[in-house]
């Protein structure tokens, strides 16, 4: 890597877009961030702008590089990484969104996921294209803009309509309509893609009435996919690393070997390991998807996701006010040996794996007259570790392998209460790196590939540094009782929401 020569990674999240400014060493040069609306106009549903999305992802860039105190001439290439299964739909001639966005955790497209099964499509699914059915993907989100948005089926039948995860509508609008792709990664969580021939799924496409103009090309996750334009940095910069979030993560934590896990606590957790170049299936409520792809070689990633984690620290401090930020949430649950009895259920837009309950609702139970607010944080901490265990007991029983590490990233994975609990309840090492912006390193990683910032995965492993371990600190059996009672209280909360 010549001197002076940085990837610029695009981190493109739930609640905010990102820009993180990496060197030949993986070391941060540079940050940008803006938060952006979350919208909520039903009981279930979760809608993002696309347009302020777009705007704040520019910004953060500029803020980024501005930061670093580098001009354009310093980026060796882009990359992007982001929320996955959110879908855009957008008119490829004006290239204005003709709605919002429609957010991976929205729930409104359960009845559509209901028919499907009742028609018969889960199992063809499932070897097609690694995926459940369930809300959370984006096809189901397509056949909905369809049969709701007058000018959805109009566009259609011009041949204008464009759907896209956000990595391909930043990728759009980046290159002034130039480049309308997505990568493996990200097509392999819209429910329509073949993750065996790597390549949408005409018998899906039919059912779902999504044309096939109507969708990206799709190309590997490390590969020069077109310019950044010139209005942007004032020179054309390459786009040349994609992968979803928990892709991207898996890829900068260095799982490169099968067997290789880890957890990133983020808005959701998403815990993903390593399987290889063979899809490994699962009965145990996990997801088959593409890990990354890499020339011809494609790597494979048993996953499982709860969709709420961050997001109800953020509950604590937004909606019910108890904190001001993350840190009082760890302080105050320090201040208690337990939390005298309380389960939180952080089922805001359902439960993920290995649960599935699209219906199930947030809950907070076994509260007294004594509890207090310390008893709700460390409640709240201690549910999404609870989520977690779940989540790596259905990963080993589905892969046949215990989970002796965790490698772990994500903003609550700052929490040292959350990461000693996780250790605890896990029996197992949690080892978290100095670069706990993994995910925007791992696309910057796989970017970096492609233009020969670095050469191999050799290379890229000696970025890997470790900050802090944590080690089991009870014995054996001594979490049961705790994880009885939790779940116990998922028992109570599912299928609540079954009147909508």
């Amino acid at each position: 890597m010549k001197i002076g020569k940085y990837i610029l990674s695009l981190d493109q999240g739930t609640t905010s877009s990102r820009a993180v400014l990496f060197d030949a060493m993986g070391g941060i040069a540079g940050m940008g961030q803006r938060e952006f609306t979350q919208i909520y106009p039903k009981p279930g549903y979760v809608e993002h702008d696309a347009v302020e999305i777009l705007q704040t992802q520019l910004y953060a860039m500029r803020q980024a590089v501005a930061d670093a105190g580098i001009t354009a001439d310093d980026i060796a290439a882009i990359s992007i990484t982001n929320q996955r299964e959110t879908t855009v739909a957008w008119d490829s001639v004006t290239g204005i969104p003709i709605c919002n966005a429609i957010v991976w955790q929205c729930r409104r497209t359960a009845p559509i996921c209901e028919w499907l099964k009742a028609e018969g499509w889960e199992d063809y699914i499932k070897e097609t294209t690694g995926l459940i059915i369930d809300p959370y993907f984006s096809g189901t989100k397509m056949k909905w803009i369809l049969d709701n948005e007058p000018r959805a089926k109009e566009l259609a039948e011009q041949g204008r309509l464009r759907f896209g995860t956000i990595d391909t509508w930043l990728i759009f609008c980046l290159t002034e309509g130039a480049s309308y792709v997505t990568d493996v990664t990200n097509a392999s969580r819209t429910m329509l893609f073949d993750i065996k021939k790597l390549c949408w799924d005409e018998k899906l496409l039919d059912l779902f009435g999504v044309p096939m103009s109507a969708l990206p090309k799709v190309v590997s996750s490390s590969e020069i996919v077109g310019d950044c334009a010139d209005s942007v940095f004032g020179r054309p910069i390459p786009i040349a690393g994609i992968a979803g979030d928990q892709h991207a993560a898996l890829f900068g934590q260095c799982c490169f070997t099968k067997g290789m896990a880890k957890n990133t606590y983020g808005t959701g957790c998403f815990v993903l390991m390593n399987t290889g170049s063979t899809p490994v299936y699962s009965e145990q409520g996990l997801l088959t998807t593409i890990g990354w792809k890499i020339g011809v070689d494609v790597t494979y990633a048993l996953e499982g996701s709860a969709f709420n984690a961050g997001s109800a620290i953020q509950w604590l401090r937004d909606e019910v006010k108890l904190i001001q930020n993350p840190q009082e949430a760890d302080a105050l649950a320090e201040t208690v040996s337990d939390t005298g009895g309380a389960v939180f259920v952080p089922a805001f837009t359902g439960l993920g794996a290995p649960y599935w309950d699209m219906y199930a609702r947030g809950a907070l139970l076994g509260v007294t007259r004594g509890t207090g607010k310390a008893h709700i944080c460390r409640a709240v901490l201690e549910s999404i570790a609870y989520e977690s265990l779940d989540l790596f007991r259905a990963m080993e029983r589905g892969s046949g392998q215990p989970i002796t590490e965790l490698r772990v990233d994500g903003g609550a994975s700052r929490s040292r209460f959350l990461m000693q609990y996780q250790s605890d309840i896990l029996h197992c090492t949690v080892r978290q790196p100095v670069c706990l912006e993994t995910t925007a390193l791992g696309s910057a990683m796989l970017a970096g590939l492609a233009v020969g910032v670095w050469d191999s995965l050799e290379e890229l492993s000696t970025i890997w540094k470790l900050k802090k371990e944590y080690m089991p600190e009870i014995e054996p059996g001594e979490e049961a009782t705790a994880v009885n009672r939790w779940h116990k209280a998922v028992e109570r909360c599912s299928n609540w929401d079954t009147e909508n």
